[in-house]
């Protein structure tokens, strides 16, 4: 495994990042270092260590994560989905408190693939979640995604050209970023996620598909309506089963040096993932998981979440202003308009690769003096379909002037070589 995880672009692309630290990066996807809650932080720690469960907190938890805080956080998805009934019936032991979502998708992955196996996932996707699929050595198949999301058309079309070539067993996964994603900011329209979930539950007569849904970005939202998630839709079929996997994270809403996500399980995952998870690290970090449920309580999360979507909100705006005034009059250049999230999503000319071998790449970073996400990253790299005149471009790390400059930047590096 550790052979197959070698090499992977995330390693590759810090890498830049390090040797060309003189960069404007337009490809971190880091969070905007002033919206971190420090001073939230430092008083809820305090707080609670200040208390008599102070020595509590500093122990040991439990592999999913305590009961008390498991109900807090089934009320925080109660109140996301506002369908109460629904999340709060929900049995305790479907929950689980993770290490971020990363780890929840690591850990699904490793229950469900043997080599060979195959997940569909969207093009473009989280290329992080196809180094972790590499890593399993599962293979990942494209499935067409346009701005509503994926395609429910074209997966159906796929499982049964799987199915056709006698390959459907292999199918364990269908891998859905569904808010505002990364890299494309695109979320999955509301007339399409239902639709997603009957193919996969029409699909698993033979076996069980599972979907993964990567609820990452949901609170990241700044206009349009909002959504439920494709989750909710995930009602037991005639055999009880359900097929919808939740993962969501406070790394982006909240903090991502606490490291604290929240995932939901079909009950038959339940046992083998928190038997990887209790080998790996008897249960996540205690202390982080009390700060994230103290101030879900208490009401401050709400407020800073609010204050956030106005911070990203303006600098959301300022890229897509700088796109329009630096990039309109470049010939055969588009790029989408996210209703929330941390990136916008460009695409050049067809001639104009974007790769980090590309000349592009390197006029940017050595003359022009900024980074982006090359897009061919973002699908599978055995795709020989996958297209090279792409960009993620991320504005979560730079101020609106900073953005700006950036943006000016880069269209000065795509002129040169278009």
């Amino acid at each position: 495994m550790a052979d197959r995880a070698s090499g992977q672009a995330i390693g590759f692309l810090m890498q830049q990042g390090i040797e060309n630290a003189d960069c404007l990066s337009l490809a971190a996807g880091f969070v905007d270092p002033d919206t971190l809650p420090v001073d939230l932080v430092r008083q809820t720690t305090a707080k609670l260590l200040g208390e008599s469960v102070g020595k509590s907190v500093l122990q040991y938890g439990t592999t999913p994560g305590s009961d008390s805080l498991r109900e807090v956080f089934r009320a925080y998805l109660a109140e996301l989905e506002n369908d109460s009934l629904q999340v709060e019936s929900l049995p305790l032991n479907r929950i689980v408190l993770t290490t971020g979502s990363q780890q929840l998708l690591l850990l699904v992955s490793q229950t469900l693939f043997n080599p060979g196996d195959i997940c569909l996932v969207a093009a473009p996707t989280y290329f992080v979640y196809l180094g972790v699929l590499d890593g399993v050595g599962a293979k990942a198949i494209p499935v067409t995604t346009d701005e509503n999301g994926m395609c429910p058309e074209a997966l159906d079309a796929e499982l049964q050209r799987l199915s056709d070539e006698g390959q459907l067993h292999r199918v364990k996964l269908v891998y859905v970023v569904s808010y505002h994603d990364n890299p494309a900011g695109i979320s999955v329209s509301a007339e399409r996620r239902p639709r997603l979930v009957d193919v996969v539950r029409k699909w698993s007569d033979g076996q069980h598909i599972f979907l993964l849904e990567d609820a990452a970005y949901r609170e990241l939202h700044y206009d349009g309506p909002v959504q439920p998630s494709i989750f909710s839709y995930d009602l037991p079929d005639d055999d009880g089963r359900q097929h919808v996997i939740l993962s969501q994270t406070f790394s982006k809403s909240f903090s991502p040096g606490l490291r604290v996500g929240v995932g939901v399980l079909p009950q038959e995952l339940v046992k083998p993932v928190l038997d990887l998870k209790s080998n790996e690290d008897f249960g996540s970090g205690h202390l982080s998981q009390n700060v994230v449920a103290t101030v879900l309580q208490s009401g401050a999360y709400r407020r800073h979440v609010s204050l956030l979507q106005q911070s990203y909100k303006g600098k959301r705006d300022a890229m897509l202003a700088a796109a329009d005034e630096f990039f309109s009059d470049i010939p055969d250049v588009t790029w989408l308009h996210p209703n929330g999230g941390l990136y916008v999503w460009m695409t050049l000319p067809e001639t104009v690769p974007t790769g980090f071998d590309s000349e592009l790449f390197k006029r940017a970073t050595h003359t022009d003096k900024v980074m982006y996400v090359p897009g061919e990253l973002c699908y599978p790299s055995d795709w020989d379909q996958r297209p090279r005149n792409q960009m993620r471009l991320s504005y979560g790390v730079l101020d609106t002037e900073g953005i700006r400059e950036g943006m000016r930047r880069l269209a000065s590096a795509v002129r040169a070589v278009v």
